[in-house]
């Protein structure tokens, strides 16, 4: 890999780019300068893959894309630009083509699944008093507070949105699975990091929210694919 690529950070579902605060910290403090974090619309998936390739776009030179939760689907999408020469998911959708994440979801449901809950206007949330025990049940109360009240929603129909080019068959990945999630099961995310023949794969006894609750560890793994 090409030295000092700039990390891009892509988060998911109920989150937006402040998700990934901790983590930015712990990069930066390891001399990882060249930090960018995408914000999604989570309004389709062709909107969020556009808005990831536009800010890749701004780059000059190499980008290692790291998505959470559903931005692994998003990286997945739009990773077959020339500059991007990595791919690292953090508990993350990994779609196959034509696989969707509500389809992966359906494989094995996680716990939460009861815990979501659609508005009048089509955006999927995690019900607030629930978002603690789904989302992040090893960060503290405060914290899981905030996280539930400044949550972003996706549109449910994002959930459907299936991948066309999988951007893992042509690009060097890492993954990291979270042995407590509640909102990808660890049953799909074993699979889908034993598919992608990544380079390194690491498990934590995590929750959704490894990228808060054990960011070192979770910079750790993006600075070492950094280094390629």
């Amino acid at each position: 890999m090409p030295a000092s690529p700039t990390i891009v950070l892509v988060h998911g579902f109920w989150g937006g780019a402040a998700h990934w605060s901790k983590v930015i910290l712990a990069l930066h403090r390891a001399g990882h300068t060249a930090l960018r974090a995408v914000e999604l619309p989570l309004t389709s998936l062709a909107d969020d893959a556009e808005r990831t390739r536009k800010m890749v776009a701004q780059v000059d030179g190499p980008v290692l894309l790291v998505g959470h939760s559903y931005g692994g689907a998003v990286i997945t999408e739009a990773g077959n630009l020339p500059n991007v020469v990595g791919l690292v998911y953090i508990a993350a959708f990994a779609p196959d083509a034509g696989e969707s994440p509500g389809g992966i979801t359906q494989q094995h449901p996680p716990v939460a699944v009861p815990n979501l809950e659609a508005d009048s206007d089509g955006y999927l949330w995690i019900k607030q008093d629930k978002y603690h025990e789904s989302f992040c049940q090893d960060l503290g109360a405060d914290e899981a507070l905030v996280m539930s009240v400044a949550q972003k929603a996706p549109l449910a129909s994002t959930f459907g949105d299936a991948i066309s080019a999988p951007a893992w068959k042509q690009k060097p990945s890492w993954y990291q699975i979270s042995s407590e999630d509640r909102m990808i099961s660890p049953e799909n995310q074993q699979r889908m990091s034993a598919r992608l023949g990544a380079r390194k794969v690491i498990t934590l006894a995590a929750s959704h929210a490894s990228l808060a609750s054990q960011a070192d560890a979770v910079a750790a793994l993006i600075g070492e694919a950094a280094g390629g």
